[in-house]
């Protein structure tokens, strides 16, 4: 199955997914150090985005947001992509100054955790193979 979105930052990634039904707050909310999400509010809770395909329905919280994301890019901690249903511009900023491909528009609540996905965001698809359907 495909998913069509909208390119916010080019590029290609595969992997599993990590998914959050809730809003996301990187400043405060996510470990820039470990890439633990620490945010209280979230389903998530305890479980580390570095390395996994996030997906969320927006971002939430301070401009600060975007270096937080910028600094998990800096310490290996970072998720390979990023798959919201809306973009704003905490998260999309983020993801442009660190150079994670980036897709918006898809409904999250389709997603799965553990699931490998493939995301190719010069198209703005995400692709969920048969068997993570």
């Amino acid at each position: 199955m495909k998913l069509k979105g909208r390119k916010i930052v080019g590029g290609n990634a595969e992997g599993e997914l990590i998914v959050s039904q809730k809003p996301l707050s990187f400043l405060g909310g996510v470990d820039p150090e470990t890439g633990i999400v620490t945010d209280a509010e979230s389903d998530i809770r305890g479980r580390s985005i570095a390395g996994k395909i996030l997906a969320f329905p927006r971002g939430k919280g301070s401009t600060v947001g975007s270096y937080v994301i910028y600094a998990l890019k800096k310490n290996g901690k970072a998720p390979k992509a990023i798959i919201v249903g809306e973009a704003e511009t905490i998260v999309a900023t983020g993801a442009i100054i660190s150079g994670i491909p980036m897709v918006d528009g898809i409904d999250v609540t389709k997603l799965r955790s553990g699931v490998r996905v493939k995301v190719d965001a010069d198209r703005g698809e995400v692709e969920i193979p048969k068997s993570g359907e």
